[in-house]
């Protein structure tokens, strides 16, 4: 199982080197921003370095939203990503599940996520899988609830659409850890990726604000967060606060290799 974190876009290799992490995550684009990602470092320098890479959208992405003004610039930008995060040979790209407005009905923002497949199948694909990623809270979201989850691989699961699990995410929003992993193969049949989040809040707030695994105040036994990652088997990366990653990254490792 390789470990690792997310860490500066600026030098993302040496930020790698100093947590001791076998995989990295990263954007490439400003996260606030819909600019055009600058997809660096070069897929020679990262082969060297012997990491994997994946990358994370911007948070502004919202393909579900029923808002021309944002649901048509993300799936620009979902396809720009994409195309950058193939071009330095990331193993995918982390989208969250989006979410519509109140009033608005969810199954229009189910059905602009097949849209935006169908549109890129037309095209070839997309260069790496499509990584939805599990939410914390908010009126109309889409990969909130196990429930609604269900309804949207039903739109997308053919696409090999893949599935990013949050452990903060899945805390805040309610789900036991317990048997989370069982929940969501039960749905999507697959889980690709683990952002492995301690919680600075109780569970069920909705809060999505990210503790350290160790060592961070967090309110998840990292003995539960450890029994997500092992039945997972996924890649793991931690999104906590840097100045304790390499301890994260070291606790995990020692537990789970």
């Amino acid at each position: 199982m390789r470990i690792g974190a997310h860490v500066r876009d600026d030098d993302p290799l040496s930020a790698a080197r100093e947590r001791d992490a076998e995989v990295v995550q990263f954007f490439l684009a400003d996260p606030q921003g819909w600019k055009a990602p600058v997809p660096e470092p070069s897929a020679e320098e990262i082969g060297a370095a012997g990491v994997d890479v994946f990358i994370h959208s911007p948070y502004v992405v919202n393909v579900a939203s029923l808002n021309n003004r944002i649901r048509i610039p993300s799936r620009k930008a979902v396809a720009q990503h994409a195309a950058g995060a193939a071009k330095i040979g990331a193993k995918g790209l982390i989208v969250h599940g989006g979410h519509v407005r109140k009033g608005e009905d969810p199954g229009e923002g189910l059905a602009n996520w097949r849209k935006l497949f169908e549109r890129q199948e037309e095209q070839g694909g997309f260069g790496v899988p499509i990584l939805i990623e599990n939410t914390a809270g908010g009126d109309g979201a889409l990969a909130r609830e196990l429930d609604m989850l269900a309804r949207l691989w039903d739109m997308v699961g053919e696409f090999g659409a893949g599935f990013c699990l949050d452990t903060c995410h899945a805390f805040a929003a309610g789900w036991e850890l317990a048997d989370v992993v069982a929940k969501v193969m039960a749905i999507t049949g697959r889980i690709d990726l683990v952002h492995l989040n301690n919680s600075r809040d109780e569970f069920g707030s909705t809060r999505d604000r990210h503790a350290n695994v160790v060592h961070g105040g967090g309110t998840i036994d990292p003995e539960q967060l450890i029994s997500v990652a092992a039945a997972a088997k996924a890649p793991v990366i931690v999104e906590t606060p840097a100045d304790g990653q390499a301890a994260d990254i070291a606790y995990l490792r020692k537990a789970l290799t």
